[in-house]
């Protein structure tokens, strides 16, 4: 299994440039996936300059309705004529964060004929890919909103996050979870991908709103990461700073994925 880094808010090589925002390229035996599409275009220019070819792609996952994760899903349509796009059912919601910014789907991209809504739990696609959410599972530990906001009903209410979903990629006997932001709680998704058996996870686990005199909270959270036996690769929303203390804890169970880098599993 392989995966790149086209898009992340840090860049691990010269070719590549970085912006807030994530996607993934996902190659497995039978599949070539991509895994969100970071805020705009500029992911596909660190594809081409990474050898990537996205018009190879054959299934593309939203892990959840915000634009750092969708923003250059209209490039990705552009440039591949036959992948479907699966998003959760309430992903065209409008959603907004702390400071009342549009941080939604842009409306362009909401409605388009390859996106394939998917409104169940978990959707098996074949041996290899099962698209999974979190949302209608209680919550064992607290989730955090950041104060973002999502229209229902025609009025703002704290965002419930029930937009997000997960991809667990099986190879052999090789399972991985991948997530966006883990808005959902990072602990809260373990108790759940531990049970599927997942022995590695990427993605981002939103600790980058954490100040740094309150670093200590995340000690909890370290050493509940640390008693699955997982290895953690996280990126984007966790914050650099933020990964460098959970380092420091629990050391090489985690890594750190910039734009540019390739992981083998």
């Amino acid at each position: 299994m392989r995966i790149v880094t086209l898009m992340e808010n840090t860049s691990g090589r010269e070719c590549c440039r970085a912006e807030h925002g994530l996607s993934l390229y996902i190659e497995t035996d039978r599949h070539k996936v991509l895994f969100d599409a970071g805020a705009s275009g500029l992911f596909a220019k660190n594809a081409l300059a990474l050898g990537v070819d996205l018009a190879a792609v054959d299934t593309a996952v939203l892990s959840h309705g915000h634009s750092d994760h969708s923003g250059g899903m209209t490039t990705f349509f552009r440039l591949n004529d036959h992948a479907k796009l699966y998003a959760r059912a309430t992903y065209d919601r409008p959603r907004y964060n702390r400071d009342g910014k549009y941080i939604g789907v842009e409306p362009r991209l909401i409605g388009h004929p390859r996106i394939v809504v998917v409104g169940e739990d978990r959707l098996r696609l074949d041996n290899e890919l099962t698209i999974a959410s979190y949302a209608g599972k209680p919550c064992e530990w607290p989730v955090d909103t950041c104060g973002m906001m999502m229209e229902a009903g025609g009025v703002l209410v704290p965002e419930q996050f029930g937009h997000e979903q997960y991809l667990l990629v099986s190879e052999g006997a090789k399972k991985v979870l991948i997530s966006g932001c883990s808005h959902r709680g990072i602990l809260n998704i373990m108790e759940w991908a531990s049970k599927e058996g997942a022995q590695a996870v990427v993605g981002g686990f939103h600790f980058k709103d954490v100040p740094e005199d309150r670093f200590r909270r995340m000690d909890a959270a370290a050493a509940e990461l640390k008693r699955w036996p997982v290895t953690y690769y996280t990126c984007h929303c966790t914050g650099v700073p933020q990964y460098d203390y959970l380092r420091q804890r629990m050391g090489e169970q985690l890594r750190y994925l910039a734009a540019g880098d390739e992981l083998v599993l």
